[in-house]
């Protein structure tokens, strides 16, 4: 079926007709298709050396040191060579807005702009159009991989990677028979969470949570900053994670706070008119953005009291430097040509709340994106959960990023072509399992 707008020329297709479709693909790329791994030829170490052309010197060995701690820290830092693994795997043929990193330390806790501390999706730098199955396959195999770091047996690790991907499954079936508007506002807040969570497990979300509500830009201030002889707030030196730079032009950095300003809601700009900026630091992040330029803002309101901006340099998506070309109602998406308005337009579509802070600027041929820093953001340390613990925790991430998809228009066709029964998730964990090998091997031609 179509439905037709007032002029008969606009039209688009209905959410059974697009899952109906998606069921017919079911035909051309199989489910025993999407469960068997391809190996694959390429040089991890010379994709990674590649890719570190780009970023600050004296932070590759930093990047590295990082990256070996682990088959999964490695993994985390490895989101190219994943895509481009992807790229030569079976693909169902739709594309959604994705994550393009939806490992399990992408998710986590932030606070909503009315305050309300929410789980989601939390990084968004390589979010783009792309393969739907990309982002779940990634997920899986973060679970699969951080399952045997914690030390679970095989058998328990391939139960909660596909309890996880029937949740994703189930979730997005659920999320979209919600209407449009519930559809694009469901999510889930801390009290979500602890009505789910069993009692087991109870602490450790209740600890995680009281730590999130602790860190804003005061407390930021407080434990990082101290003031200079002037009196203003400014960062305190910790090399090579937070440094400062080499003084340079001071117009330059206000002309890009101005060209940042421009780009955010009203009430934000009249919000930040009321800051005068006080210190600029380097800040080294993550494990995968190592290299990449990311720096520390601090902003002072008439009143003395303080803001912390986080500004992140933004390159291409590596989802779109391998994805293919493929007929797609969001084939005009791919035209963002400012990765740091990518990053900000993607994580608006995907999160079910986004900072108000967040915008963008351009400078000396560079992207950027700017969000809050640590705005009550908290992370769950795998290795502090128990089984249920883990478990619940990556459930709660697959069902986030069925509410993710479920933003994109193809993804009723996702959700028919994955069906009603269990078929589906038991071929991506196969996959996921194979892959997840491949990790290991990777990981050992890394660390020599």
């Amino acid at each position: 079926m179509i439905l037709y707008g007032i002029n008969p020329d606009q039209m688009i297709p209905t959410s059974q007709a697009l899952r109906q479709k998606g069921k017919e693909a079911r035909s051309i790329i199989t489910f025993k298709d999407q469960g068997k791994f391809t190996p694959v030829t390429r040089d991890v170490n010379k994709m990674i050396n590649k890719q570190n052309e780009t970023r600050i010197p004296e932070l590759h060995d930093l990047r590295r040191e990082r990256m070996s701690v682990s088959p999964f820290t490695f993994y985390r830092g490895t989101a190219l060579i994943m895509a481009h693994d992807l790229s030569q795997q079976a693909i169902s043929g739709s594309q959604l807005i994705i994550c393009g990193d939806a490992h399990i330390n992408n998710f986590g806790l932030y606070a909503s702009p009315e305050r309300r501390l929410v789980f989601d999706l939390n990084d968004f730098d390589e979010a783009a159009p792309g393969p739907w199955e990309w982002d779940l396959k990634r997920l899986i195999t973060s679970i699969i991989l951080c399952g045997e770091e914690l030390g679970l047996r095989d058998d328990q690790v391939k139960e909660i990677a596909t309890k996880a991907a029937m949740h994703y499954r189930l979730g997005l079936r659920k999320v979209l028979e919600l209407s449009s508007m519930k559809r694009y506002s469901v999510s889930i807040g801390e009290e979500d969470i602890l009505d789910k969570v069993s009692s087991k497990s109870e602490e450790s979300f209740k600890k995680v949570i009281k730590k999130a509500k602790k860190r804003d830009s005061e407390q930021v201030i407080s434990k990082m900053t101290q003031e200079d002889s002037y009196g203003r707030r400014v960062f305190i030196e910790n090399p090579p994670v937070l440094t400062h730079m080499e003084p340079g032009p001071a117009g330059s950095v206000e002309e890009s706070f101005e060209a940042y300003k421009k780009t955010v809601r009203p009430d934000i700009e009249m919000l930040l008119s009321q800051h005068i900026l006080t210190d600029l630091a380097r800040r080294v992040v993550g494990v995968g953005s190592v290299g990449t330029r990311c720096f520390l803002l601090v902003l002072t309101c008439e009143n003395s009291s303080h803001l912390v901006l986080q500004i992140k340099e933004a390159s291409q998506s590596v989802v779109t430097a391998y994805n293919p070309i493929i007929g797609s109602p969001l084939q005009s998406w791919r035209t963002i040509s400012d990765n740091g308005r990518r990053v900000c337009d993607y994580q608006q579509i995907l999160q079910a709340y986004s900072d108000p802070f967040l915008g963008h600027f351009q400078s000396k041929g560079t992207d950027y994106y700017v969000r809050q820093f640590r705005d009550m953001k908290g992370s769950f340390e795998m290795n502090e959960l128990n089984h249920d613990g883990f478990l619940q925790y990556v459930e709660g991430c697959a069902l986030l990023l069925s509410r993710a998809h479920a933003q994109s228009p193809n993804a009723n066709w996702v959700a028919g072509y994955m069906g009603k029964t269990d078929a589906f998730e038991q071929e991506i964990v196969k996959w996921c399992i194979s892959y997840s090998r491949q990790v290991y091997r990777d990981y050992e031609v890394f660390v020599k």
